[in-house]
């Protein structure tokens, strides 16, 4: 039986300011059973109510404007494609835990690994709630996760059914994790993924990604339901 896939993403610093939607309020995005806690988040953000609470929106994909999100280009998508990416896609966030990529959020400033009094450190606070959430959300399915080391420290992907979780590292050709270009090529590697519906990774040997990076399946390390990818420079 195919099995569905789901991708999560990091945020970006980098954001799209103002927006023409209403300021924010439960029940209008997904995960609404993170509602009531991003509602704790945002009065410990905003304790009068007349910063990022009353803060015109715009959706998260239209929001994010970092590298990754200029590369991923998903105003350029095929309609199929856009789809996909909305009804696979979570994007991880300090202050909202997770969004999907239509949901309405304000311009905003609150890291993962940020300490907001009197919640304490972000990526700590959320852990319990997001891995209850994606639980329900990602039981069963086969997860790229592409989040960094401070976002994936916000979820326990050992206390959720997966199906399998896949990570990715870019090398270089001498085998060295490259940084600096991570994000650009993690947003080709999420066109690529909403293209095609990739639940095997070693269907990566098809991918052209486009300043050379190569799928190493001999570098791919698999421990039980994760799978560590190798895309090496080549």
């Amino acid at each position: 039986m195919a099995r569905t896939f789901a991708i999560l993403l990091p945020p970006s610093e980098g954001k799209a300011a103002g927006g023409r939607g209403a300021p924010w309020r439960p029940g209008r995005g997904v995960l609404p059973a993170l509602d009531d806690a991003r509602a704790e988040v945002l009065a410990a953000l905003d304790p009068t109510g007349d910063g990022v609470r009353a803060a015109p929106t715009r959706r998260a994909i239209d929001r994010y404007t970092g590298v990754l999100y200029r590369e991923l280009d998903a105003a350029s998508l095929p309609a199929a494609d856009r789809r996909r990416l909305t009804s696979t896609t979570l994007i991880a966030s300090g202050l909202w835990g997770l969004v999907g990529p239509n949901d309405p959020i304000p311009d905003y400033r609150l890291k993962m690994g940020a300490a907001l009094p009197p919640l304490g450190r972000m990526a700590t606070w959320w852990r319990p709630r997001l891995t209850a959430a994606l639980q329900d959300r990602l039981a069963g399915r086969v997860v790229w996760d592409l989040l960094p080391n401070e976002h994936a420290a916000a979820w326990d992907p050992a206390q959720v059914d997966l199906a399998r979780r896949i990570t990715v590292r870019f090398v270089s050709a001498d085998g060295t994790t490259v940084s600096h270009w991570n994000k650009l090529l993690k947003g080709s590697l999420v066109r690529h993924l909403v293209a095609t519906g990739l639940t095997d990774p070693a269907g990566l040997a098809a991918f052209d990604h486009p300043i050379g990076y190569r799928y190493d399946p001999a570098a791919t390390v698999v421990d039980g339901r994760h799978v560590s990818v190798v895309l090496r420079e080549g």
